[in-house]
């Protein structure tokens, strides 16, 4: 069975090889802030459609590199191997060449890099900072002498920049600057991005701890990662409630629909430990982010409409 399995993945066509290097289930990380980001705008009056559409672009890049970047430097430090429970990873699997991927990764970050350029052009050089700095930790995440992903800084990266700087970049780059709405709707945005991160380390944490990477899942066991998931998605879903509260409007509160949902994918993050039931979990948990995204940009776009701004 294994060497039938063996012979159908190197058998894949060059394209879905490609396809899987690209991980397209986590592109879903870089739409959803995008959408959290653009509905602010239209829900305030200032949507602007150009330069949202080339944030949406530059982030997509910079996951791709990401990606690409991870499968090779995990590969590189000895972090995938065939006792890996997750996904497959093209370089380990041998059906691509550390430098093609590198080549890709490259390309995906010079794609960036022009989406960027276009806005900086519009918005002036703190973009370039901004810029210069998610690629930077894209790479870093597993690439280089200190990698963010090996260190346990993975959540805090991920937090930091598929929430906090997605979300008020993608105000910044329309508007020339951030406002309050999006500093606090970054918050739930980057909480259940991270809560992704957080099942995939809970997931490797027993193949990790070999080949020292020091997630926070090898750090401090299961248990106290358990309890981040909960607490990303209290974040997650409590936000958009105190927003609701906060004016006086249950539209931000969409998100809360999913509730059933995220209560039971928790319940099989606190129950399961094994690869395949994990993995559903991952899955399950990037759809949700996803969808989660797409909630709240439907309730501030039914805001806009009803205020008369949008």
């Amino acid at each position: 069975m294994q060497a039938a399995n063996t012979n159908a993945i190197l058998a894949l066509p060059r394209w879905k090889v490609w396809l899987l290097a690209s991980r397209p289930a986590t592109l879903t990380a870089a739409l959803a802030p995008l959408a959290v980001g653009g509905a602010l705008t239209w829900r305030d009056g200032q949507f602007a459609a150009l330069p949202w559409v080339a944030a949406l672009l530059g982030a997509v890049f910079i996951q791709l590199g990401t990606n690409y970047a991870n499968d090779v430097f995990d590969y590189e430090k000895g972090a995938d191997t065939a006792e890996r429970k997750g996904p497959l990873r093209v370089t380990q699997a041998g059906l691509v060449s550390p430098a093609a991927v590198k080549r890709a990764m490259g390309l995906a970050f010079a794609g960036a890099v022009l989406c960027g350029s276009y806005l900086v052009w519009l918005q002036g050089w703190p973009l370039v900072a901004l810029g210069l700095a998610s690629i930077a930790s894209g790479i870093a995440y597993t690439g280089g002498p200190y990698p963010l992903g090996y260190l346990g800084l993975g959540d805090v990266f991920v937090f930091a920049f598929f929430g906090v700087a997605a979300v008020a970049g993608t105000v910044f780059v329309q508007t020339g600057l951030v406002t309050p709405d999006a500093w606090w709707w970054s918050l739930p945005i980057g909480a259940t991005c991270t809560a992704i991160l957080v099942v995939n380390n809970l997931r490797d944490a027993q193949t990790d701890v070999l080949v020292g990477k020091r997630t926070l899942a090898v750090r401090f066991g299961a248990t106290f990662v358990r309890g981040e998931y909960l607490l990303m998605w209290l974040v997650g879903l409590g936000v958009p409630v105190a927003m609701a509260v906060r004016d006086h409007s249950p539209w931000p509160a969409l998100p809360c629909l999913l509730l059933p949902l995220v209560a039971r994918v928790t319940g099989t993050v606190w129950r399961h430990s094994d690869g395949p039931t994990l993995n559903t979990a991952l899955a399950t948990t990037a759809k949700l982010h996803l969808f989660s995204g797409l909630l709240a940009a439907c309730g501030l776009v039914v805001q806009g409409l009803l205020s008369g701004r949008g």
